[in-house]
């Protein structure tokens, strides 16, 4: 089943809530798609799994951080427009 809704009309609060929603219900589809012996007899006994999303995760933390902060100096510099929400 999927929908959606128009955001370029929603309050700030609407789209926060409806971005939650969205994250939830991904989450809660992801979590119910494996089965979890047959993910472990795949991941098998060592530590490459964790060492690699370890490092995804430190890598993806790195970027989101390089990612706000060129959107904060777009907004400086007026390159887009944002107002503090009320």
């Amino acid at each position: 089943m999927k929908f959606s809704l128009d955001i370029s009309i929603m309050k700030p609060i609407q789209l926060s809530r409806y971005a939650e929603v969205c994250g939830w219900t991904l989450a809660r589809a992801h979590a119910r798609s494996g089965d979890a012996s047959m993910i472990y007899g795949y991941m098998g006994k060592t530590d490459t799994f964790d060492r690699a999303i370890g490092t995804f995760a430190r890598l993806y933390a790195d970027q989101a951080e390089k990612d706000y902060e060129m959107f904060l100096n777009a907004i400086k510099s007026g390159e887009i427009k944002a107002e503090k929400e009320k």
